[in-house]
């Protein structure tokens, strides 16, 4: 008997410390679910009747967040992401069981002193994505002295040990990037952000580094904005080549009034391919900026039309400006009108430079708080560095945040 009132007194203490515990952690649920359905039109050009030209897609995804929060200066936070494509064989046919479960952030998210510290799978911004806009396993402690803050990224890419790579395995290379960022609010109106981004592959001996300063203004009902950036170090070309240096740069400004907004920006190209100098503005891995409908990814992100240099996440080779309008007739109603027009910043291998001019057109409705519909169609007038063939795309998005 004396055993069965030990055991059940110790449950009970062990059950208490575990309540104890548990109602010292405030648990913060939140999350994002989209259904998008979207068309693309001649996006390849002169497909020899294969069809590829014209694409169509509905998708969906759902994130969701858990945060276990200690205190003020301690929490775990987490996502986790659910995507499938309807009619695929992983969770979009008939019985939906897909393997399709992702981690996308794990990480202690800790303050000591004036020191935050986040350590795990996480994201993260460098200069408005032009130079990284992903998540990445590493590290971020950000020391905060008010008015100037100083944040230091450590970005982890591929690793040959980790991916037992070869001679000839592409990831027989140890990627690495480390930023710093600090923040300077000069007064209440302008923020300033210099940094400085170094990137390298230490097994091919290619290092590349950024320097550049972004600019955040806000003057009553017109907010601006502006980023410069350059870009050097050199590249490796293999065993018995040498190394070609690089001297690049890339520069970008865009305000806002309301009713009104538009932007520009240039990445420099390469004017002779032939010489020892890369003037090609070149992106880390994991860059996006995402600009226009159809020439810069826009909602419906699944690819850009051929001859867009860098993929339309990477910017490089490529000068664009945009002007458009913002109209809200009603809480729940929004209009988006806007125009660009781009132009590759050197000729391509054909002799040409002009990509065309687009327009986007979006109407956004509140189907009810957090629940809103969008239905967005682009249309781009190609010009000779895209193809002889007009450009379309259009759709509709359903999205739910909580």
């Amino acid at each position: 008997m004396k055993k069965i009132i030990a055991s059940a007194v110790g449950l009970v203490l062990v059950g208490g410390v575990a309540v104890t515990n548990a109602a010292a952690v405030e648990s913060q649920f939140g999350g994002y679910w989209r259904t998008r359905m979207f068309f693309q039109d001649d996006f390849v050009q002169n497909d020899l009747g294969t069809g590829a030209g014209s694409y169509n897609r509905t998708d969906t995804r759902t994130r969701l967040f858990y945060t276990a929060k200690f205190n003020d200066d301690f929490k775990f936070v987490n996502a986790f992401e659910f995507n499938a494509n309807y009619g695929d064989s992983n969770g979009g046919d008939i019985g939906t069981d897909g393997n399709t479960f992702v981690v996308k952030h794990s990480y202690a998210d800790f303050t000591l002193g004036n020191v935050n510290t986040k350590l795990g799978l996480q994201g993260a911004v460098i200069s408005r994505g032009f130079l990284f806009d992903d998540d990445f396993a590493g590290a971020v402690v950000t020391a905060d002295f008010g008015s100037v803050k100083l944040p230091v990224v450590y970005i982890s890419g591929p690793q040959d040990d980790v991916n037992n790579g070869t001679v000839a395995d592409p990831n027989d290379n140890d990627t690495h990037i480390v930023s710093l960022m600090p923040s300077f609010n000069v007064n209440d109106a302008i923020k300033l952000t210099p940094h400085v981004t170094w990137a390298t592959l230490t097994e091919e001996d290619t290092d590349v580094y950024f320097l550049g300063i972004d600019a955040d203004m806000k003057f009553d009902a017109v907010s601006a904005w502006g980023t410069f950036i350059y870009n050097g170090g050199e590249v490796d070309n293999g065993a018995g080549v040498d190394s070609s240096d690089i001297s690049a740069f890339l520069v970008a400004a865009g305000a806002d009034a309301g009713l009104v907004h538009g932007q520009a920006f240039y990445a420099s190209g390469d004017d002779d391919l032939a010489d020892d100098e890369i003037d090609g503005f070149i992106s880390p891995e994991g860059s996006s900026y995402y600009w226009s409908e159809i020439m810069g990814l826009g909602v419906f992100d699944n690819a850009v039309p051929n001859g867009i240099p860098g993929g339309g996440g990477d910017t490089t080779n490529i000068w664009a400006a945009n002007l458009g309008v913002t109209l809200k007739p009603m809480d729940k109603l929004k209009f988006d009108f806007d125009v660009w027009y781009a132009q590759l910043a050197e000729e391509n291998a054909a002799g040409d430079d002009e990509l065309g001019l687009e327009f986007d057109g979006k109407l956004t409705y509140a189907l009810m708080d957090n629940l809103n519909a969008e239905f967005i169609f682009a249309y781009l007038v190609a010009d000779d560095a895209l193809g002889d063939d007009d450009i379309m795309e259009g759709g509709v998005r359903v999205s739910l945040k909580f």
